[in-house]
């Protein structure tokens, strides 16, 4: 039996992080993980964090699981995929199931880092296919490139709700309202603002009755709750949907702190039952830890700073630094997750209806957190709100005390500070001059900066907005203006696009408006579209021809029977013709997306028998040039292999190589 000093259980943000700290002082430290990838949920999430710098804001989620696993490897942390931790036992004995295989290693150490799971929300009609929760959408979508439908409602206005319906947008869905049974918005303002402005509507105090269809889903019914949660008769609302996404909240996955016999808590503000532990991460049993969603819902920062501090503390527990070090790490992670933990979203307040107000005394707006967006009359309630004067400068439409600084830290002027706590509302200093480099539009991760420019030309003021939707509108092209709320309010004209690299990717358009109207213009319509929902890409397909093609771009019209439908085209999966067809008009527009769909490319001969005809007849009905399609994604092995191959291999050293015998 292989012998380690920390074994760690999760291989998301929290588990990683506290490998790296743990490997990094010289700790023989291994990661399993059930999952074929590390990262957790990381990989799903391609928005950008809130923070400071050292929380790393400001940088996608899916970038800070790449920079954890390559950390994780620099210091020595072992990473087994694919490995399920079946239970924790007396003395630290853990079983691993990997593959048919069940296998036992010590640990003198352990920390738990399993996370959370989704909860689900059963109604009438919640088993039929297209209802899914938000993760298994985010999966789809960002892991797989798998559209989940074309018109989804999204029931929850939490973070989860309101940041993966932004997300649905841009994987090409069409997001027909967000509904919550809350009487307001449970996420932050900013994620709800980013919806509002494309024209989401907000149903708050709503509950779904049922889901209605056949095969699938094909209708959702909705109506308004009273003050005890119960459905108010007449008030019903109907959506033709082909997808319901459920974001209500997170459970900790506390099965293997139970199972290590870990005192366990059930508390509501901590997403119900968890393990309790100390200050340092360590449960009631002596030399096991855990770290993040497990011990308690928070974001994933929360997780990362959680996790160090859980590997500082098994590293002194180890002898591997002294109790002096320990107290100096202890003290930088702590005071670092302090700041996470200020403010109106912080565990105490988070959905609190008492706070009426921000830490400086102003009002919340009402609108924001009824319906999504800003009245014009709130907003020269905020310090970084209101527009007007002369020449450039920036709007901070972020109106709550939300943990974020990134405007301060960009900002080459100091024309945006928020001061020592991170928490406090940005403020806008008119008598700095702003020097338009779109640095805060582009930094912010919250999408609630916009640039403008009152004196663009005669009658004519600019506003440089965040656009991470495809395709791009070109530079003199024409629109339509739409506010807050995501009403049409002018004509409006692109006169800049910035794709550069110290915008971390993330597009500004600036478009001519009306003078009257660069206080009221935050979003921008291409012709006669309310709203573009096509995905922005800079994830996949960044250099392929196929980023143009969409859902919005390619109008292929009814289906059309042929009289060769019939003919098989992928012999080894018997896919016809007529299927591929079919699913080019459902919306699968490139190979990738036919083969995770019909499994065309799938069987023994890999593609290689289909693979030119099924572009061929992809790019045929596109009506484009099968060079113009993108290519098959090949992964090994790229000839069938036996499994007999395997049968001799001494799988055991290999799979838990490195530690010390017992």
């Amino acid at each position: 039996m292989k012998r380690y000093d920390l074994v760690v259980i999760g291989a998301g943000p929290a588990g990683l992080s506290a490998a790296i700290e743990a490997a990094s002082k010289g700790l023989d430290t291994i990661v399993f993980d059930e999952n074929a990838r590390p990262g957790g949920q990381l990989f799903k999430q391609i928005h950008k964090f809130f923070g400071s710098k050292e929380h790393k804001a400001r940088i996608r989620g899916v970038d800070i699981g790449a920079q954890l696993v390559k950390q994780a490897e620099e210091v020595g942390a072992k990473v087994v995929l694919d490995a399920a931790v079946m239970g924790i036992f007396p003395h630290k004995d853990i079983s691993i199931m990997k593959g048919d295989e069940v296998y036992t290693c010590k640990a003198d150490n352990i920390i738990i880092a399993t996370g959370a799971s989704e909860n689900t929300l059963a109604f009438p009609g919640w088993t039929l296919p297209g209802v899914m929760g938000a993760g298994s959408a985010q999966t789809q979508m960002n892991l797989h490139g798998v559209m989940p439908g074309k018109r989804v409602l999204m029931m929850g206005s939490g973070n989860v709700g309101l940041v993966v319906g932004l997300q649905l947008m841009q994987a090409g869905c069409e997001l027909v309202a967000v509904v919550d049974a809350a009487p307001r918005v449970g996420g932050y303002g900013v994620h709800a603002a980013k919806l509002a402005r494309t024209g989401v509507p907000f149903y708050l105090g709503h509950t779904i009755l049922r889901a209605e269809g056949e095969d699938h889903v094909r209708k959702a019914v909705i109506a308004q709750v009273d003050k005890t949660w119960k459905p108010v008769p007449g008030t019903e609302k109907e959506f033709d949907v082909d997808t319901i996404c459920v974001a209500v909240g997170l459970s900790p996955m506390y099965q293997l702190a139970m199972t290590a016999g870990c005192r366990l808590s059930d508390d509501p503000k901590k997403g119900g039952v968890h393990p309790v532990v100390n200050q340092f991460g360590e449960t009631s049993v002596s030399g096991i830890f855990a770290a993040g969603d497990v011990t308690g819902i928070e974001e994933a920062s929360s997780a990362m700073i959680s996790g160090r501090i859980a590997g500082a503390a098994a590293a002194l527990r180890a002898g591997y630094i002294s109790q002096e070090e320990h107290d100096r790490l202890y003290t930088l992670y702590q005071s670092s997750l302090d700041q996470l933990r200020q403010g109106m979203f912080a565990g105490a307040n988070k959905g609190n209806p008492k706070i009426t107000a921000t830490d400086e005394g102003i009002p919340l707006s009402a609108s924001l957190l009824a319906k999504g967006y800003l009245e014009e009359d709130e907003i020269s309630n905020f310090p970084g709100c209101e527009a007007g004067g002369s020449g450039f400068h920036p709007v901070v439409e972020c109106t709550q005390n939300i943990p974020c600084n990134p405007c301060q830290d960009v900002c080459p002027k100091r024309c945006i500070t928020v001061g020592d706590r991170i928490t406090n509302l940005p403020v806008v200093h008119p008598e700095v001059e702003c020097i338009n480099c779109g640095l805060c539009v582009s930094a912010c991760p919250g999408q609630a900066i916009f640039l403008v420019n009152e004196d663009l030309e005669p009658g004519y003021g600019a506003v440089s907005l965040p656009y991470e939707f495809r395709p791009l509108p070109a530079k003199g092209e024409k629109g339509t203006a739409l506010d807050r709320s995501g009403k049409p309010v002018c004509p409006a004209e692109i006169v800049d696009v910035k794709i550069t690299a110290p915008y971390d990717r993330t597009p500004i358009l600036t478009m001519k408006v009306p003078a009257n109207m660069t206080g009221k213009a935050r979003f921008f319509c291409q012709g006669k579209r309310k709203r573009q929902m096509i995905p922005e890409t800079h994830l996949r397909r960044e250099n392929n021809s196929m980023s143009s093609i969409s859902d919005e771009t390619y109008h292929l019209g009814e289906f059309e029977p042929r009289p060769d439908d019939d003919v098989v085209i992928c012999r080894c999966e018997e896919i016809t013709r007529g299927e591929i067809r079919r699913a080019v008009h459902a919306g699968m527009y490139t190979m990738n997306e036919v083969k995770r769909f019909l499994r065309a490319g799938m069987g023994l001969c890999q593609g290689q028998s289909c693979n030119k005809t099924v572009r061929a007849i992809i790019a045929q009905e596109l009506g484009i040039s099968p060079t113009e399609t993108d290519v098959i994604t090949a992964r090994s092995p790229v000839r069938p292999v036996p499994m007999g191959v395997y049968g001799n291999d001494t799988f055991y050293p290999k799979f838990l190589g490195g530690g010390r015998d017992e």
